[in-house]
Formats: structure tokens, C-alpha cells, sequence
């Protein structure tokens, strides 16, 4: 294991969330079996069985619940002294034009992806500092620098989640703690079919935005199964691997692009300007009120 993680008296233990499935499940799996001390974390515990057969410790821990979190960290604490890596995973994606959205949907999407992504930050960080090492990696997407239509929550989460690794990575680097960010493409993982569900089932034709849902859910499940991008699509693996490359590193860069639709689409978005990528959005999805 790399120099960073073999310090003495130097917590190697590594807290994972999201782990029931996709890239949290991929990236625990994948650590435990290459030796790291992995605690892989879900609100049901009893969807953990695979990864605790594989070695994982695992634990109950819901980021919309503070004593949940709270409990977590206290347990690891207890039992190695300091989380020494925390992988905050745990997201979903909230579908639906930014009117349609009631606003209820709107503050579980920010409390998810955002605020329980802080203050577990903020619960593992004492011990870390104590301890002189520390690694946050946070998941964020490519989604966190380009926005498609009918994203907008979802997309101002991941922003916000770049804008705050940034504000992180200056003020923790002092303590010997480093922050990176993960900003994985179209991901091959059941995420698209769990974000299709989250738009309203209620809607009815003479629902304004009615087209543009059925435009933004076909263009969705298209791009992850059979459109131009498909094929530059990844798996949880591919993500696991490049999380694994930034605890391990020595000196890690500040933010992993992974699959080759990431590179693409934030290449397209970089060379674009603004009215060019609306364009481009246009002929790829139906417009409300056209």
C-alpha cells in the first residue's frame, strides 16, 4: 500500500457511503480486496451482505440523519482511531424542469448530495487533523461543470460539491489532509433508471412540461444504452479503480475525469460558448413551450 496509508499510528481505515449498489458497492469491493480496511456504509445495512463476505466491515449510516452519521464515526473512531479516508459517495439524482419540482424534492436532493456530504466532512475532520493525514474524496460528475436540461437540481448539487472541495482542499491542507474530486461520466449502474423515476408520475398531458419529461427521459435512457455516447460509457469499476489511484497516490491530483463520455462532453463544453451549447441542447431535447 502506498506511503500515504502506512504511517505510524496512522488510521488506514477507509469510510465508503452509498455502498448498496453501483459505484459506493464497486469501490468497497475493490478496496477490501486489495488489502485496505474498508468500512462500507448504506441506510440498510442488510444490503452490505456481499461486501462484508468480501471482508468490509459494515455499518447502518444515512447522510439525511445526524445521529446515524454521527454513530458511524464514533464507531470507527473507537475501533482504529481515526477515519483515515472518507469516500463520500451517497447521491441521487432529482429529474424535472426546475418549476415542476416541488420544492420538497428539491431540499431532499440538496440534503442528500450536498448537506450530508458536509457534515460528515465536518464529523471525520477532528481525528484527521489530530492524527496529521487525512483523505476526502469527493464524488462529484461531470455534471458538476455542464448541465443538461431537466438536470438542474442535480446539477447544482454537484456544483456546489466542486465549489466546496475547492473552499476544503486550501483549508485542510495545513492538517496533512487532502482533498480530491471524482468526476465520472455516463456510468453504466442503474443511476439513469433511478433518476427517470424521480420525475412526477402524475403529470398529464395538459402539464406544460409533459413533452419536455418524455424528451429528457428518452434522451436519458438513450444516451446510457444505445446513442452516440453509449459506447464512451462506463462501469462502477472503472470509477472504483480511479478512486482506489487517488487514496493510494503519494500526491493525487485535485480531480479525476473518468470514462471517455466525461472527456468528451466537458472537451464539447469547454470549445463551446454558451448560445453554441444551447444549441446543441436543442437539438437533443424537446423545448417546453415550443
Amino acid at each position: 500500500m502506498a506511503n500515504a496509508l502506512t504511517k505510524v499510528n496512522v488510521s488506514k481505515s477507509v469510510l465508503v457511503t452509498g455502498c448498496s449498489s453501483g459505484i459506493g458497492k464497486a469501490t468497497a469491493a475493490r478496496l477490501a480486496q486489495n488489502g485496505y480496511r474498508v468500512w462500507a456504509t448504506a441506510r440498510k445495512r442488510e444490503t452490505l451482505a456481499e461486501l462484508e463476505a468480501l471482508g468490509c466491515r459494515t455499518l447502518s449510516l444515512d447522510v439525511n440523519d445526524e445521529k446515524s452519521m454521527e454513530t458511524a464515526v464514533k464507531t470507527i473512531e473507537r475501533e482504529d482511531g481515526a477515519v483515515g479516508v472518507l469516500v463520500n459517495n451517497a447521491g441521487y439524482s432529482q429529474s424535472g424542469a426546475i418549476e415542476a419540482v416541488p420544492m420538497d424534492k428539491v431540499r431532499a436532493q440538496f440534503e442528500t448530495n450536498v448537506f450530508g456530504l458536509v457534515r460528515l466532512t465536518q464529523l471525520v475532520l477532528p481525528a484527521m487533523r489530530a492524527q496529521r493525514y487525512g483523505r476526502i474524496v469527493n464524488i462529484s460528475s461531470m455534471g458538476g461543470k455542464l448541465v443538461f436540461p431537466g438536470g438542474g437540481f442535480y446539477h447544482a448539487t454537484k456544483y456546489a460539491v466542486e465549489a466546496i472541495s475547492d473552499a476544503l482542499r486550501f483549508e485542510v491542507r495545513g492538517f496533512g489532509i487532502g482533498v480530491v474530486v471524482i468526476e465520472p461520466g455516463l456510468i453504466k449502474s442503474g443511476f439513469s433508471e433511478a433518476a427517470l423515476t424521480q420525475m412526477d408520475p402524475t403529470a398529464t398531458k395538459n402539464d406544460p412540461y409533459a413533452a419536455f419529461h418524455e424528451s429528457v427521459a428518452k434522451a436519458t435512457k438513450e444516451s446510457y444504452e444505445k446513442g452516440p455516447l453509449a459506447r464512451f460509457a462506463g462501469v462502477p469499476e472503472d470509477v472504483a479503480k480511479v478512486i482506489e489511484k487517488a487514496i493510494s497516490a503519494e500526491k493525487p491530483k485535485t480531480r479525476y475525469t473518468v470514462s471517455g463520455s466525461a472527456k468528451i462532453l466537458l472537451t464539447q463544453r469547454k470549445l463551446l460558448s454558451d448560445k453554441t451549447w444551447d444549441r446543441f441542447l436543442r437539438a437533443n431535447f424537446q423545448s417546453p413551450g415550443e
